[in-house]
């Protein structure tokens, strides 16, 4: 996927993926993903994506600050 945010360009295909984190089981209306990725440029983004209940409907692309990653990867 591929998103362009404050005329920065997040990319799934040309970015560095980091991990994923995998919230319900699989099938569950509720559950969802979440991917950390690393641009080029050293900027972090999250690829998230679930079910119809889910916080994330349809898949996104949503910025992370470099700051908060290892919070994101503890949580």
């Amino acid at each position: 996927m591929k998103k362009e945010i404050s005329k920065v360009v997040y990319d799934t295909e040309t970015s560095e993926f980091i991990e994923k984190k995998v919230f319900g089981q699989y099938g569950d209306p509720k559950g969802y993903e979440e991917c950390l990725f690393k641009t080029q440029s050293g900027k972090f983004f999250l690829y998230c994506f679930g079910g119809p209940e889910s916080p994330y409907k349809e898949e996104t692309i949503k910025r992370l600050a470099a700051e908060k990653v290892k919070a994101w990867q503890k949580a």
